[in-house]
């Protein structure tokens, strides 16, 4: 269910003008997570219909190139992701899925039917016993591996972001997470804003330096050819 939308963004998708749909509901609880209270409290924020989403794309219609499925995991609603995108589509607008990577058959089929023109896949930590600490959750990181090798493909574009969260991301992990990423079209390395962070301790944290940013980038830089750092979104 979507129970929040940013109406025009300019930073959720790189060259792009977008609106953003927020859907209530993730597999994870990441300790670092900034949509904490969307996820835990969704009856907090009303639910928004497609008769209100429609009127705000359709207002905006000449301006805007797309709109951006995040949450919360969009893919705990497949069903809803697929109805959101035709709807979408049908207004000649682009569709961006923002997923955690943990639903690769599902992540498969919108690829395969079309659905969405861009993935942007977090990897939050390597591909190791360190995912389960990152996402709050017991996970198969062998689950993320097979997400990450269906964007190899190259089938739909795409992104991979990380999250440089202190005591999670180091140099150690980067080159641990290059293995997994190598040979990617883009491997985007994201600032951590600790103030809203789902736990506690997570928000005292201090955020990376620029010498420490361009190490990493560095570092990245050995695995994939094209890197960036990017300010977090949402």
């Amino acid at each position: 269910m979507i129970r929040a939308m940013i109406e025009t963004s300019l930073i959720d998708w790189d060259g792009k003008l977008t609106t953003v749909l927020f859907f209530d509901k993730c597999n994870f609880m990441c300790p670092f997570c900034q949509n904490w209270d969307l996820i835990l409290h969704p009856e907090k924020y009303p639910a928004i219909q497609w008769q209100d989403i429609e009127k705000k794309l359709t207002s905006r219609e000449n301006w805007i190139d797309g709109v951006v499925l995040t949450g919360g995991e969009p893919l705990c609603y497949h069903d809803e992701v697929v109805d959101l995108a035709t709807k979408i589509k049908t207004l000649g607008m682009l569709v961006k899925l923002d997923t955690n990577g943990a639903y690769p058959k599902k992540l498969q089929k919108l690829i395969d039917e079309k659905m969405v023109d861009y993935v942007a896949l977090d990897v939050k930590a390597p591909l190791d016993e360190r995912y389960s600490i990152a996402t709050g959750r017991k996970i198969s990181a062998e689950i993320i591996g097979k997400s990450i090798d269906i964007l190899k493909t190259e089938k739909v574009d795409y992104e991979f972001r990380t999250t440089c969260v202190p005591r999670l991301i180091d140099e150690s992990a980067i080159e641990t997470i290059g293995e997994s990423v190598k040979g990617a079209r883009l491997w985007v390395l994201q600032q951590y804003l600790p103030e809203n962070a789902y736990e506690q301790e997570f928000r005292g944290l201090p955020q990376v330096t620029e010498s420490q940013m361009k190490n990493l980038l560095r570092i990245a830089s050995k695995y994939v050819k094209s890197v960036k750092w990017r300010g977090q979104t949402h």
